[in-house]
């Protein structure tokens, strides 16, 4: 899924998680009623979107990222590609 696109089935989405609308939007910093406006078709605001992106379809903790290891990554990725593509292989392998 690219960056900012329209992210259909939130509903759907939240509830193949197997969570409520509280629990769910929290981690998005979005209240329960903010959130159930957006499963309703409000629009979402981009960054609210790529959050919901990356915290609940790419189940990225955000708790665990700083930017030294956002820097590490793209230098890996442009010094080193052979070896990021690796690692980003194995890590998807080990996450299955």
């Amino acid at each position: 899924m690219a960056n900012f696109e329209k992210i259909d089935n939130i509903r759907d989405i939240r509830r193949n998680l197997g969570m409520n609308q509280v629990d769910f939007w929290s981690k998005l910093g979005v209240t329960q009623s903010g959130g159930s406006r957006y499963e309703s078709g409000r629009n979402m605001p981009k960054p609210v979107r790529e959050l919901l992106r990356l915290v609940h379809i790419e189940k990225v903790d955000l708790s665990k990222i700083n930017s030294d290891d956002l820097a590490v990554a793209s230098m890996l990725k442009e010094q080193n590609p052979e070896l990021y593509e690796q690692l980003l292989v194995d890590s998807r392998t080990k996450k299955s």
